[in-house]
């Protein structure tokens, strides 16, 4: 398809026809109400490809139009805005009922690609905001933008983002900010804490209803199963397994796992603390607000286990006893996980089969990694690099790349002979091997100083770094010179760099 047949096909946003298939439960599950929206909202960023997935012309970012309806100033044609009602565990424990506080579902558009609702985040007090002003700053918006996209291009389920609007209007947090909407795009976003609010108020009706509403909507394939709830429960535990093996092979930490932060469709959902492993470390806590680290790098796949428990207690009206949904849990998420881990592992590091020994020669890097302490990101794309097999008087040389990122030269040096022992089991060409780590350890990640960059020079209205950065981020596994600056590890100011739950 040649680009003007493409964008033929793209419509104006008068041609957006909005429903609201979430709308379509009854009252019980949200409020109705309009977002508040921002005073002379301006454009910080836009994404072209989610434009185009939602089916609009990337040429229609540039209107004043756009900026009116995703600040929620305006509501386009056939929306039902909403604020949805849930509940959760937050740092394991209850607490009871949550909701969009400051988020409103505009409603759901279908296409060639699928399903799309757009929710607006920042747009204004709902009943859910239990006092607070129910506004995202710029920011948080910032982050969450540049993230979801920077996921997706990792390949990684999340959430999208089509743009962020932002304004001059105060927004008090530790100090006084601007305000700011982000527009986030997903399939849907039902959470895990949707579920568990019914359950928690023996309302089996209504959970009935959103199981129902979730399985004809997006897993269709689990109403032919003989126990549909069941095969939907197995479904989110095995998704659920795969995306928190993605997360933890690019060395993503989500910061704040809660179960209202949970997707039903295995989405990386609500960015707030996140942060990028980069001076190896599988204790670190990126949310500054987890005192206890319950969300540490290492602890993220119990905590998905966990999460899922509770949702196996809240499907019990559902599917069965609690020894039945406890074994759904346990027959999908641990194999999806470890499994999807090992696969990933094996492609990061080159190997091309895998062999029964693989899993303890991937605990055997990763305790080097914590012991020696190089950047995540850095050491595996170094690693694609090298041949596999090199002259032993050169091998300072050649391995030069990645030794200097070890105090413990030596350590590294005896890592890379067991690794290069490996890849000779199942050898293929270097260029073909390396071609593929590549592709499967990006050169780019969201760092959090590259973050910071882009928002203080955003909060002098220059945007040009927030373009940059998504520009960059589109290709995170290609060489892309012009942004060999985004792959440098943090300078020193960055250090005192932190980020929590108001991030």
């Amino acid at each position: 398809m040649n680009a003007p047949e493409h964008h033929r096909r793209l419509g104006r946003l008068e041609d957006l026809k909005f429903d609201n298939s979430f709308a379509g439960l009854p009252d019980a599950f949200y409020t109705r109400l309009a977002p508040a929206g921002l005073p002379a909202p301006y454009l910080v960023g836009a994404s072209r490809e989610v434009a185009e997935l939602i089916g609009l012309d990337p040429g229609e970012i540039g209107r004043p139009e756009f900026r009116e309806i995703f600040a929620g100033n305006t509501l386009p044609p056939g929306s039902a805005a909403l604020a949805a009602v849930y509940s959760g565990h937050q740092f394991g424990v209850w607490a009871g009922q949550l909701g969009d506080g400051r988020a409103h579902l505009l409603g759901g558009l279908r296409n060639a690609h699928g399903h799309w609702e757009i929710q607006l985040k920042g747009a204004g007090r709902t009943p859910y905001s239990r006092g607070a002003d129910g506004r995202a700053v710029l920011r948080s918006s910032i982050r969450e933008f540049l993230c979801s996209e920077a996921m997706a291009a990792l390949g990684i389920p999340t959430t999208r983002a089509l743009s962020v609007v932002g304004a001059d209007l105060p927004v008090r947090r530790e100090e006084i900010e601007s305000a700011a909407v982000v527009a986030r795009v997903a399939p849907g976003f039902v959470r895990f804490g949707s579920f568990e609010h019914w359950a928690a108020h023996g309302r089996s009706d209504e959970l009935r209803l959103l199981a129902d509403y979730v399985i004809d909507t997006f897993r269709p394939e689990c109403r032919a199963a003989e126990n549909p709830y069941a095969a939907l429960l197995a479904d989110v535990s095995r998704r659920t397994g795969e995306l928190i093996a993605r997360w933890m092979a690019v060395g993503f930490m989500h910061g704040v796992m809660n179960t209202d932060n949970m997707s039903i469709l295995g989405l990386t959902l609500d960015y707030g603390p996140f942060g990028f492993m980069e001076a190896f470390d599988a204790g670190h806590i990126c949310n500054h607000s987890d005192d206890q680290g319950r969300y540490t790098y290492r602890n993220q796949p119990h905590v998905g286990l966990w999460n899922l428990y509770r949702l196996a207690e809240a499907f019990r009206p559902l599917a069965g006893d609690q020894a039945l949904v406890r074994a759904v849990v346990d027959d999908n998420y641990g194999d999806a996980f470890e499994g999807h881990f090992e696969q990933l592992m094996c492609a990061k590091l080159g190997l091309r089969e895998a062999l029964p020994d693989d899993e303890d020669f991937i605990t055997g890097t990763f305790a080097l990694l914590q012991q020696q302490r190089p950047d995540f990101t850095q050491f595996f794309r170094a690693l694609s690099q090298l041949p596999a097999t090199v002259d032993a008087e050169k091998q300072a040389k050649t391995d030069a790349p990645l030794r200097d990122m070890f105090v413990d030269r030596t350590a590294c040096d005896a890592w890379l002979v067991t690794w290069r022992a490996r890849l000779a089991q199942t050898p293929w060409g270097d260029d073909v091997r390396q071609a593929a780590m590549r592709a499967a350890n990006p050169k780019y990640v969201l760092r959090n100083w590259l973050a910071e960059v882009a928002i203080r020079k955003a909060q002098d209205k220059d945007f040009s770094e927030v373009e940059h950065l998504l520009a960059c981020l589109r290709r995170p596994f290609e060489e892309q010179p012009e942004f060999e600056r985004y792959a440098a590890l943090p300078p020193d100011w960055a250090n005192g760099l932190e980020v929590s739950c108001s991030s």
